[in-house]
């Protein structure tokens, strides 16, 4: 049966306009709404009406009965078949609709469904129905999923198969009423007309009493809700029920969920090869990769490229796809004929009330593509709860998915539609508004956030641009921080993206500012570094010179992770002097802190000490207990390095007792961290292990990879000096895959040394060289004397154990020459070495 034509809604309500005598401006008022949103309807620029608008001004027009419900099925887009009924028309047929050939992929779900119909059609009289629920986005194959697999499992039901499309989504149509389609299925099975009961309850016993004894497989297609399809489920027998829908049918009892999701890359090119029919063309072509990428692995999208590519022979596969990629609006250029994806997904879309589609549409606008119930309210204006609710009916439509509790995504051909209907629908300013009202809420919660992630307090910053979301996350803590930060990461430089293409400086340095904790932390760091230039630089932009040191001490300190020490220096020298001009103590205090790491790398211990304690001084006024103890385990440190090692004992046990005292378990760590190392260079092994292994177990706890990676470090040398090689090569290995991981060349090279060094006690020279020589590249790139006296002497070692005194000499001398200009606390040992080499060469050469 052919399809009724939807008639154009606004020609019909110019009409009934007319006749009733009114202008657009009396209609409007009459039904309680804009003129505008009247005179838009009429002259076609929005083609449909929301459900509550067409019911306003069927109301208004003193519409009643047919009349009504063919006016508002028009205003929904769909035409009215057989007059104004209560559903659409139910067609139920004895066979299945034609399996298609290019079915591609979704062994598992059919495997599934194979063992599923072995146990249904084993059963008898009295057996439980096996009903599937086939969900799954507009486009995703649904009903080719369920039609291939009803005739794949034709064969085990002898009762026969019947296909039954319900219409919950068919253009022009409305869906079936129960009623009606149970009367179409009595008449499929062969019940005379004259013979079926009138009423739902009365139909249902006999569809379930004709079916008691037999084993049927019957296909819902395009179900709209679980009250549609549970009065037209068999009662028992052990037939197998497949019911598609765009819905979550999560009220249908007894139903197995199957949630169809886009296609592997694998099965989507396949796809796409077999559709377009071209000679030659094979699923590795890298156009063919590109094509399925912006289609969004979605079968529907693929499809009709396929179609496109199949009925245009003079089209390269390579130029769709670059025009596709280029596309402003991609859905425009995926149609056939009178079928398009935006068609598809409008259908959905009119299913929704009018707060779920502004909440649809306004979803489109999110730079990012991950939202929680936060972020939303904001978005949409929202309460959280609303939220939440809005969200949830939207996944229940199938218009997001749920990759984690509370977080959801739009699938991005999805989010295309969105914002075209946003664009099309809301005004400049209300789109405007909510992506300002989003970012005010990244921003602000970014900044709570990063204030408890941060090693140490932070300046005052300037005032927030824009106002106070009314609703935040709860963070608690440290670790609930990081988790919020973690979670939100895409989405938070997606913002920040969004906000340097917009040229909004201040949101620039507000919201690096609000990551910086988490680069610090997460790295990459190269990306960090990055991030605070352009900070710098829009700071500078504005004039704001807190801003501006504030993004010079971030820059400052990554720069130092990623070991360009005398860049790090660069940025923190600026940013000191910008605090001293402004006055602010707490900012002067956490620079002269970084610098004084940054000397420490730099092997010059005199200046490091110098700055740590200015730092540690400045701390102790301002009351930062935080800070104080961070400046004091930098000073054990530095005091460590220099041989002083009671005194950096004494320091890193005061660092220990303030981070207890304040419950800082990062400061506990790292205190831990640095005083396990002392105690190895004191020859206390057990008190070093002990140590080292209370801060890794802290360190991962609060996800600190760079903590991680340094107690794993020191764990090893530790293994190392007591005789257990198995774990210190365990324990090296991982330190290295994690300074690898982040990009911290320091790290890298210190466990290259001592994987080297484990390499060379148990007599791999080649290793050990190799290992030994990688980490004199790297020191000598990032410019660490201790790192590249460290790597000299240990290929002295070597050079010596492989029986080249000479060489061993020349080597040792070069690495002692730069511990003693760093007065390093290995210049007695390499010292001693060097002087045993000299006086066995002359003794060699006498024997």
């Amino acid at each position: 049966m052919a399809e009724q034509a939807a008639p154009r809604f606004g020609g019909l309500l110019r009409q009934l306009r007319t006749d009733a005598g009114l202008t657009q401006e009396e209609l409007a008022e009459a039904a309680g709404l804009s003129p505008r949103s009247v005179s838009d309807l009429e002259r076609g620029i929005n083609l449909t009406a929301r459900k509550d608008t067409a019911r306003l001004l069927a109301d208004a027009l003193g519409l009643a009965g047919p009349a009504r419900a063919e006016f508002e099925a028009v205003a929904r887009g769909r035409a009215v078949a057989g007059g104004a009924g209560t559903g659409g028309v139910a067609a139920a047929t004895r066979t299945l609709p034609r399996d298609v050939a290019s079915f591609t992929g979704r062994q598992h779900e059919l495997a599934e469904l194979v063992q599923a119909a072995a146990g249904a059609a084993g059963g008898g009289a009295g057996e439980v129905v096996s009903i599937y629920a086939i969900g799954g986005m507009a486009g995703v194959g649904k009903t080719a999923f369920a039609v291939h697999a009803a005739h794949k499992l034709a064969g085990r039901f002898p009762a026969g198969q019947i296909f039954l499309p319900l219409h919950g989504h068919t253009p022009g149509q409305r869906p079936v009423d129960p009623n009606e389609a149970l009367a179409s299925l009595l008449l499929t099975l062969g019940v005379p007309a004259g013979q079926i009961p009138p009423g739902l309850e009365a139909r249902m016993a006999l569809w379930r009493d004709r079916l008691a004894e037999q084993q049927l497989l019957l296909v819902l297609d395009d179900a709209a809700t679980s009250d549609q399809v549970r009065p037209l489920l068999p009662g028992a027998g052990g037939s197998l029920v497949l019911v598609t829908s765009r819905r979550h049918l999560s009220a249908l009892e007894d139903a197995t969920a199957v949630s169809l999701d886009t296609l592997p890359p694998g099965e989507a090119a396949g796809l796409l090869v077999r559709l377009a029919g071209r000679a030659g063309l094979s699923p590795a072509d890298p156009a063919v990769g590109e094509i399925i990428r912006v289609c969004g692995f979605l079968p529907l999208a693929i499809g009709m490229v396929a179609r496109q590519l199949h009925h245009h022979p003079a089209w390269s596969v390579a130029g769709r796809a670059a025009e596709l990629a280029s596309a402003v609006d991609r859905l425009e250029l995926m149609a056939t004929e009178n079928l398009s994806v935006a068609a598809a997904f409008n259908l959905s879309y009119t299913d929704l009330t009018p707060n779920q589609q502004r909440l649809f549409r306004r979803l489109g606008l999110h730079p990012g593509a991950d939202i929680n119930g936060h972020a939303a309210a904001a978005l949409d204006g929202t309460d959280l709860v609303a939220a939440r609710r809005g969200l949830e009916a939207l996944y229940d439509q199938y218009l997001l998915t749920e990759p984690a509790q509370g977080r959801y995504r739009l699938h991005d051909l999805i989010r295309e539609h969105a914002r075209a209907l946003a664009d099309r629908v809301d005004p400049d300013d209300e789109r405007d508004q909510a992506t300002a009202r989003l970012l005010d809420h990244y921003q602000h919660t970014a900044a709570r956030a990063d204030t408890l992630i941060a090693l140490q307090g932070r300046p005052a910053r300037a005032p927030a641009h824009g106002t106070i979301p009314a609703a935040v996350p709860a963070l608690a803590g440290r670790e609930q921080a990081l988790a919020w930060a973690r979670a939100e990461r895409a989405s938070l430089i997606a913002c920040l993206d969004h906000a340097t293409g917009t040229g909004q400086h201040a949101r620039i340095t507000a919201l690096t500012a609000g990551l910086a904790g988490l680069l610090r932390h997460d790295g990459p760091w190269a990306e960090a570094i990055t991030r605070h230039t352009v900070a710098v630089q829009a700071a500078r932009h504005l004039g704001d010179r807190l801003g501006e040191a504030n993004a010079l001490s971030d820059l400052g300190d990554v720069r130092a992770l990623a070991g360009d020490y005398p860049a790090a220096a660069h940025a923190l020298e600026q940013g000191l002097d910008l605090y001293r001009d402004l006055g602010d103590q707490l900012g002067q205090a956490n620079v002269l802190k970084d610098l004084g790491d940054v000397r420490y790398l730099t092997g010059d211990f005199p200046a490091a000490a110098q700055a740590q304690e200015q730092a540690l001084s400045m701390y102790r006024d301002l009351g930062d207990r935080q800070g104080e103890a961070s400046a004091l385990n930098a000073l054990g440190e530095v005091w460590r390095m220099t041989g002083d090692f009671p005194a950096a004992a004494q320091a890193q046990e005061q660092a220990l007792s303030i981070s207890r005292d304040l419950g800082d378990r990062l400061g506990q760590a790292s205190a831990l961290d640095c005083l396990g190392a002392v105690r190895r260079m004191t020859g206390d092994y057990p008190a070093a292990a002990q140590a080292l292994e209370r801060a890794l177990s802290m360190y991962r706890d609060l996800g600190d990879r760079q903590g991680e990676g340094s107690a794993l470090c020191y764990l090893g040398e530790v293994r190392l000096a007591t005789g257990d090689f198995p774990a210190a090569a365990q324990a090296l290995e991982q330190a290295l895959s994690i300074s690898r991981d982040l990009g911290d060349r320091g790290g890298e090279a210190t466990a290259l040394n001592e994987t080297a060094t484990l390499h060379r006690v148990t007599g791999d020279l080649a290793q050990a060289e190799g290992c030994h020589r990688q980490a004199l590249d790297l020191a000598r790139a990032i410019a660490s004397p201790w790192d590249e006296a460290h790597a000299l002497a240990g290929l002295g070692r070597c050079a010596l154990a492989d029986g080249h005194a000479t060489q061993a000499g020349l080597l040792l001398r070069q690495a002692l020459a730069i511990f003693q200009r760093i007065g390093a606390a290995e210049t007695a040992g390499v010292s001693a070495e060097l002087d045993a080499v000299t006086e066995a060469r002359p003794a060699a050469h006498g024997s």
